[in-house]
């Protein structure tokens, strides 16, 4: 056996999917056997490798036993006289694996090797190729001289940037995502460190092959799309905390205990540095809006009150218009957020009826307060009036200024070339139509330049560049039964200096596959329904949803609390549902690990299992509270909510 590729998978089966497809391709002029170390999927991962790839070894694990356990459980069962290490969210050349094994076999000092990797718009990953992060080196990165000088010999040794990257290196550091190494070798100086649950296992064995007397190499001749922040999001704080530690897990290993001393005390400071700033920019970048137009809408209020004064010749006591001003602004900033006023993209009818819902609200308080406490309707109608073309100005503004998120143009429909043959394009439209995707034109294009012409196309591969312009088209979509990975990534680089999106459709499969940028995972276009519970009109629904329950159950609490044994275990935990810092329902950390779900707040009923300090406990599968974060909507909440308190405890 000449080669065994090993792929550990984690939710991500639409993207192992891809990446087998590549990797069989890749695989047809090779002995070539192939693992994949499943730790534990939820997302039907392990059901599709044994449907649609039978002849793939799997070993499906019970639970998530990390990154370097999983591959060394594989390593150990390999026969391949070299062992690939390959990301699931990956694409490989079809030739990747003859080029790259060929130069193993001439270079009998090499004990691993790297290839060129480009991200999801074919722009090059600079991780390809790493230096040794040495407290040194590591202290450049932390704190930026790294970014400003990439091309320096001094600053840049983190992604040696000084090195061309089209030329083969010898270089310190492989990635993760592909690690190519002589069995040998890691029979010399050891498998992957079980240590290190997620990254840094690539850092510590690359440099052990160093110093085992092999060399790593850089190897440009063949490259490989990596959908970085797929597999694992490396844009989250989480990722800052993990990845860091791990560094201070190698350090301790390879340096001396001083300098590994003064390593880990400047990566703490790095952390919690970058720690704080994340979540300061956050909150600014909350809050900036909102609080532009609280402001603006409170002037404008109170404005328009000295104005009314001086045409009614009368004037409003000082200690009622400040206070009021000030609670008409906040409900109009509240209405306009459950609204979806500060959602993005904005939408200007999201923006009119929160403010026409907040006018409603007030004038309703109006109508419930003593005599002496009212304002004039004029004053709120005006108000109202005034707070409308507030939001509706500042958006236009910021439409002009052309601030993210904020063009008013309508949603832009995606004007697409589909590259394919017929019964391929055919396919992938209707599933475009399917999903309901706003599409103006939808290119279709022969990805053989030498067939005859057919009705059926606009034109031929190597047209793409004209195609792209006479119809202004915005996004491709590559056939992969019909067009190899080379082709495309040479497609992708060719037409870097376009403003193009991406997307891969693997042969019978419901994902069209795309990445955007390098730390988010892109858009993905599927039949299956994605609606993530940490989407803002989730956040929002959610979060409404825990107010007027709360409210009702505390209004009713007299009653609940002798009627209902369930209701006097959640009433304590009311208030913090209230201010915030709980919700109604949700599921606990110990899962959120485990399966992979977004983050949200402790909650009081928990799905899992998990019990809190009142013992509320309601058992729900691991696909199931998948599906209820995937596909969340208020009404499971509800049903959730009744559920435990006057029925059964067993369903969503």
């Amino acid at each position: 056996m000449k080669l065994s590729v090993i792929i550990v998978n984690y939710n991500v089966k639409y993207f192992l999917e891809q990446c087998l497809i590549s990797v069989l391709q890749a695989s047809k002029d090779i002995e070539t056997e192939i693992f994949v170390v499943d730790n534990n999927s939820v997302d039907g991962s392990v059901e599709m490798v044994k449907e649609r790839f039978p002849e793939i070894k799997l070993i499906a694990n019970k639970d998530n036993v990390g990154f370097s356990k999983a591959n060394n459980q594989a390593i150990r069962e390999s026969k391949g006289e070299y062992v690939l290490l390959l990301n699931p969210d990956t694409l490989v050349e079809e030739d990747t694996f003859t080029k790259t094994v060929q130069f193993m076999d001439e270079h009998p000092d090499a004990g691993g090797l790297g290839v060129k990797m480009v991200d999801g718009k074919g722009r090059f990953l600079p991780e390809s190729k790493r230096g040794l992060p040495t407290p040194q080196v590591a202290f450049y990165k932390m704190f930026g001289l790294s970014s400003l000088f990439p091309k320096s010999k001094k600053f840049g040794r983190y992604h040696l940037g000084f090195l061309d990257k089209d030329e083969i290196h010898k270089i310190d550091v492989l990635a993760g995502a592909f690690m190519l190494m002589r069995k040998k070798t890691l029979d010399e100086v050891g498998l992957l460190d079980e240590t290190f649950f997620m990254y840094g296992e690539d850092i510590d064995l690359s440099w052990r092959i160093k110093l085992g007397g092999y060399e790593n190499y850089y190897y440009p001749k063949t490259r490989i799309i990596h959908y970085k922040g797929e597999s694992t999001k490396k844009g989250s704080l989480n990722y800052v905390f993990v990845f860091y530690k791990a560094m201070i897990i190698f350090a301790k290993k390879h340096f001396s205990s001083s300098l590994a001393g003064v390593y880990s005390f400047f990566i703490n400071i790095a952390i919690y540095l970058r720690a704080a700033l994340s979540l300061l920019r956050r909150f600014l970048t909350s809050i900036t809006v909102p609080f532009i137009d609280g402001i603006l809408i409170f002037l404008s209020l109170h404005i328009i009150t000295q104005f009314y004064e001086d045409v009614k010749g009368f004037q409003y006591p000082d200690d009622l218009v400040l206070p009021t001003t000030i609670a008409f602004s906040i409900i109009m900033m509240v209405s306009n957020y459950f609204s979806g006023g500060y959602d993005k993209p904005v939408k200007l009818k999201n923006n009119a009826k929160g403010v026409a819902t907040g006018a409603i609200i007030v004038l309703i308080a109006y109508s419930l307060l003593g005599e002496s406490y009212r304002f004039s309707r004029a004053i709120i109608l005006m108000g109202g009036l005034a707070s409308l073309g507030i939001v509706l100005l500042v958006r236009s503004l910021y439409h002009l200024l052309q601030i993210p998120g904020y063009s008013l143009s309508q949603t832009t429909a995606k004007r697409i070339a589909v590259i394919g043959k017929p019964d391929e394009i055919e396919r992938v439209t209707k599933m475009l139509h399917n999903i309901n995707l706003n599409t103006a034109v939808i290119a279709e294009i022969n990805p053989n330049s030498q067939s005859e012409p057919n009705d059926h196309f606009v034109g031929k591969l190597h047209q793409l560049p004209e195609i792209i312009e006479g119809f202004k088209l915005n996004e491709v979509i590559f056939c992969s039964r019909d067009i190899e990975p080379e082709a495309i990534i040479n497609q992708m680089s060719r037409l870097s200096s376009y403003d193009l999106e991406y997307k891969i459709a693997p042969p019978e499969s419901v994902f069209i596959i795309g990445s955007n940028s390098v730390n988010s995972t892109g858009e993905l276009y599927s039949l299956v329904d994605l609606n993530s519970i940490d989407s803002p009109s989730s956040k929002r629904n959610k979060r409404l949803l825990d107010i007027l329950i709360s409210l009702i159950a505390v209004v009713l609490s007299p009653v609940l609390a002798i009627i209902n044994n369930p209701f006097r275990r959640i009433f304590p935990q009311l208030f913090s549902v209230l201010f915030g810092s709980k919700t109604l329902v949700g599921y606990s950390n110990t899962i959120r690990q485990k399966i992979i779900l977004p983050k949200i707040k402790k909650s009081v009923i928990y799905l899992d299992g998990q019990i809190n300090n009142q013992n509320i406990i309601l058992k729900h599968t691991d696909k199931a509270i998948l599906n209820y974060s995937n596909n969340y909507h208020w009404q499971k909440d509800l049903r959730i909510i009744w559920n435990f308190l006057f029925g059964s405890k067993k369903s969503v």
